[in-house]
């Protein structure tokens, strides 16, 4: 996965900050989005998140896992 691709969330995944559904659950499977960052190191150190994937839906950006993504070509 690198910056730039096209990808579809696969799993479901709940967020209760997204801005059209604000204090609601709203899950993001199938949701198709665009590869913002890939988070892997922070000031030239190798780091590990939790969450390394950055992904735009839009204006709309939320942290996810790799595996909880496929490519959408």
């Amino acid at each position: 996965m690198q910056t730039g691709d096209k990808v579809q969330v696969n799993t479901s995944v709940v967020v209760f900050n997204h801005p059209e559904h604000r204090g609601e659950a709203f899950d993001m499977q199938g949701q198709n989005g665009e590869i913002v960052t890939v988070l892997n190191d922070w000031k030239g150190r190798t780091i590990s998140p939790t969450l390394p994937v950055i992904v735009a839906f839009g204006r709309y950006k939320a942290h996810f896992n790799a595996e909880e993504l496929t490519s959408a070509g």
